[in-house]
């Protein structure tokens, strides 16, 4: 079905701009809370949002759309989105929302559901309420109006959460490491964990004021944290996104260490202590290296289309429980229903502890090979599907697919959130793959004129 306003993960624009405006999120919350209503009768709804300035504008938006709908509203706060998802189900509430834009800056701002289990909304559900956008908005008897209250204890609660998911005798006293939690959702979460685990830590990035989030800081920029790991003489660096679902580690020499390393590292932790449930989940983006590494560990490799909603449908597909992205990404299925910055970080330190070696030597088996990208922007009113369908582009891409032969790969897709296409080559370290994506990123846009 053709979406008007949802997308691969909910909701998302430039504040001010439609739909991404108070009166779009009050018949929002509206449409959402008639469709819970419709389904589970009495109805009780989770908030939660990031660091933004925009976020109280949001909240109060969609409080009153759900007030009005009769559905009771539960108010967390700040909070990671994957907090969100795991309070969502704890408190046995029939749905959550996150009011975030993830890594984008301050300006942007968006919208997306959890269901009672703490999983992306299903589709057919964000149907129905793009369905019930478009019919005149009513409010509920007053003695039906739903009710709104604030969860107090929401932090703390999410705090022995995540440290719940290491076993308990497991200390990651001796470490020292540094957090940059991008002035976003983790910024009164992430330390507190990584100090009540034992680990001597220090932060940047930890100083919201509505307009900082992502700014030069978190997953997205980590040269600060990079320069902070090195003049401290840390162990390792753990960078957030703005609102906690992706991770990024810097080692003790400021290399930095992406989603990929962090997935080979967890998955090979955990089927070389049998515990592994079936392969692992990347994306199209995924480095070929990954691919390689696993399948020598005896480890099945599967890749989706980029989007952590795709990667989550392939895993309940394939019944495997670990999947990511390169950007950080990760989804632990045996402790978590969505990607966990905070969780993933903690698989990681975990086995540095177990092992007692530093990142480095437990990412020896992984080889990544050398990963090109280019963007090329499109003109107003070109397509991107009838740009990479025209004949002397697949042309192109068939040529030098027979060039790199099994030494790797070249991918062109158009940008979920940009309009851009975006052209990556990758391949082994012989092949020059910066001039091959420049060259088929010239042929691009000599299609565009």
């Amino acid at each position: 079905m053709t979406r008007r306003y949802f997308g691969t993960d909910g909701i998302r624009g430039t504040v001010g701009q439609a739909p991404i405006t108070a009166d779009f999120m009050l018949k929002l919350g509206w449409a959402a809370g008639q469709v819970l209503r419709r389904e589970k009768g009495r109805t009780r709804v989770l908030i939660g949002k990031d660091t933004r300035i925009s976020g109280y504008m949001f909240e109060s938006a969609l409080e009153a759309g759900l007030s009005a709908a009769g559905v009771d509203v539960s108010l967390l706060g700040p909070m990671p989105t994957p907090g969100i998802a795991y309070l969502t189900r704890t408190f046995r509430a029939d749905a959550g929302i996150v009011i975030s834009a993830s890594h984008n800056p301050f300006d942007d701002n968006g919208i997306k559901f959890f269901s009672a289990e703490g999983k992306k909304l299903p589709d057919d559900v964000e149907g129905r309420i793009e369905a019930m956008l478009e019919a005149p908005l009513t409010t509920a008897d007053a003695a039906q109006l739903g009710k709104a209250a604030r969860i107090d204890d929401a932090a703390g609660r999410y705090i022995e959460f995540c440290k719940s998911t290491l076993p308990d005798r497991l200390s990651l006293h001796g470490l020292k490491v540094v957090l940059d939690c991008a002035h976003g959702a983790t910024y009164h979460i992430a330390p507190s964990v990584f100090r009540e685990l034992g680990a001597e830590v220090s932060v940047i990035g930890a100083a919201p004021d509505g307009l900082n989030i992502n700014h030069h800081v978190g997953s997205t920029h980590p040269a600060a944290l990079r320069a902070a790991v090195i003049q401290q003489g840390a162990d390792l660096g753990i960078a957030f996104d703005g609102d906690g679902d992706r991770v990024l580690l810097v080692d003790a020499d400021g290399r930095e260490v992406d989603g990929d390393d962090i997935l080979y590292l967890i998955a090979r932790d955990r089927f070389e202590r049998g515990l592994l449930e079936g392969g692992v989940v990347g994306t199209l983006m995924s480095n070929f290296g990954l691919g390689m590494a696993l399948d020598r560990l005896g480890i099945p490799f599967q890749r989706a289309k980029v989007g952590d909603r795709f990667v989550m449908e392939m895993m309940a597909a394939n019944g495997w429980e670990l999947g990511g992205e390169a950007s950080g990404h990760i989804v632990c299925g045996h402790v978590q229903t969505t990607g966990d910055g905070i969780v993933s970080a903690l698989q990681v330190l975990g086995l540095m502890v177990r092992e007692q070696k530093p990142l480095p030597s437990l990412l020896k088996g992984l080889e990544k090979v050398p990963q090109s990208l280019v963007n090329v922007r499109l003109p107003a009113g070109s397509n991107a599907k009838e740009v990479m369908a025209a004949q002397p582009l697949l042309d192109a891409v068939a040529a030098l697919e027979a060039e790199l032969g099994d030494q790797g790969r070249v991918l062109l897709r158009p940008s979920g959130t940009e309009p851009l296409i975006r052209v990556m080559v990758e391949g082994r370290a012989h092949l020059d793959v910066d001039r091959l994506a420049n060259k088929l990123a010239g042929q691009v846009q000599a299609l565009l004129g």
